[in-house]
């Protein structure tokens, strides 16, 4: 599904109009800076859980050394912050038909 069925669903299970709908959709999801919610708290360090669907947080991934493939000299490849999704138990239960 992309943006726009998703669009579509939306207006259509809640009685939004198409373009109400969009601005809901962007106003969550958008990555661009300070228009996202969601975005917005991941990149602040904060968590949001929506109960039963899952989290989105920022986790960091600590500095390790690696290979440059080509010529195989060792490297650092610096620490990282990255944004990650944990799917709710009832969303898993869900995929998983239980």
């Amino acid at each position: 599904m992309n943006k726009t069925e998703l669009t579509e669903q939306l207006s259509a299970k809640t009685g939004m109009s198409k373009a109400a709908a969009k601005r809901a959709i962007d106003a969550l999801f958008s990555t661009a800076p300070r228009e996202g919610i969601i975005a917005n708290a991941v990149t602040k360090g904060d968590r949001v859980q929506i109960t039963g669907f899952g989290t989105f947080e920022q986790r960091k991934r600590k500095k390790r050394t690696g290979r440059n493939p080509q010529t195989g000299a060792a490297m650092t490849i610096p620490a990282a912050k990255y944004p990650a999704f944990v799917a709710g138990k009832s969303l898993k239960d869900r995929v998983q038909k239980k």
